[in-house]
């Protein structure tokens, strides 16, 4: 019988330095694109891949996130009295009905190999998903969100599937790259896998970024993997364990991602996805035009043209920052 995706888990425990001093007292993870926080984003992805059970991982300072996704019996209770029906709408379906959300705190922030390892009384012995909610993927709209695409070849091989998107080989020293072999279209076998190249290091422009299918053999090599960069155990290091044992697969998905853990990536989030705002974007891009903004005219159909700007540059950041 093959096995579904049923369970996903977010790392949330950061303390997301590099928004000080916004998210001294409020997660990064909170931080608004318009009017949804960014890790209902990551969410909503997850629960359109089939995903029914939330594990979030979290920091002693991160309670807002489970106040967010848990019912608000007063704030319905006045949306109703106040015949607020749309609102009300919006609030109760923050999570659908049959969807489940688990919080397990991190009492140490070890890196993001340690995060995964906490979600393991939760996932059983289970294949399950990571997404890293700083990664904002624009969902494409033939083929649905990043996860559902990887989700759609989890049930068809049945392995470990990292998602990939090709870099400028200067940018190889901020992610994991992996070394890929030919298998399908867009996708590849991992014959090995390097966290944070040197660009003349590395095996080649495909990079892994928050997007992950993984078998539940990971914890078991998480558990024995000695700790790695920043003395920390590295889900990277876990992965490259994992290849000696079951295929891995890298999967160029299809979206335009966002790196909202970076400032100048989070602004173009938030700008690219008010332009699409069904009730704001025309006035939006009506008052960016009368500053002189350009735009491109390749947007799908029904939807503002994006703006004419580069992708953002990764910053790093430890997982336990």
């Amino acid at each position: 019988m093959k096995r579904q995706v049923r369970k996903a888990v977010f790392p949330v425990a950061g303390l997301g330095t590099r928004f000080l001093p916004a998210t001294k007292a409020s997660p990064k993870e909170m931080l608004p694109i318009v009017d949804k926080p960014l890790i209902q984003y990551g969410v909503e992805e997850a629960v359109a891949a089939g995903v029914e059970t939330l594990v979030f991982i979290i920091g002693r300072t991160k309670n807002a996130i489970a106040d967010h996704f848990d019912k608000a019996y007063e704030l319905e209770a006045e949306l109703e009295a106040r015949n607020k029906t749309d609102l009300l709408k919006v609030v109760r379906n923050i999570v659908p009905n049959g969807v489940e959300c688990v919080y397990v705190r991190q009492a140490e922030a070890l890196g993001l190999g340690h995060a995964v390892l906490c979600a393991r009384p939760v996932v059983g012995d289970e294949p399950f998903a990571v997404i890293l909610a700083d990664d904002l993927i624009e969902e494409d709209a033939r083929e649905g969100g990043a996860l559902s695409q990887m989700a759609r070849h989890f049930s068809k091989y049945q392995c470990s599937i990292l998602g990939v998107e090709r870099v400028p080989k200067a940018e190889s020293d901020k992610y994991g790259i992996v070394h890929p072999l030919p298998f399908a279209t867009r996708l590849s076998n991992v014959d090995g896998i390097i966290e944070k190249p040197k660009p003349e290091n590395a095996p080649s422009d495909l990079a892994v970024v928050g997007r992950y299918i993984l078998t539940p053999r990971i914890f078991d090599l998480l558990v024995h993997i000695p700790r790695g960069a920043g003395n920390e155990i590295q889900l990277t290091d876990g992965i490259a364990a994992l290849l000696h044992e079951e295929q891995v697969l890298a999967y160029e998905f299809s979206g335009r991602r966002h790196d909202c853990g970076s400032k100048l990536g989070y602004l173009v989030a938030t700008i690219e996805y008010g332009l699409r705002h069904p009730e704001l974007g025309e006035r939006f891009r009506t008052y960016l035009q009368t500053f002189g903004c350009q735009f491109d005219g390749s947007a799908p159909s029904g939807t503002p043209p994006a703006l004419n700007l580069s992708a953002a540059p990764r910053e790093e950041e430890p997982h336990s920052l």
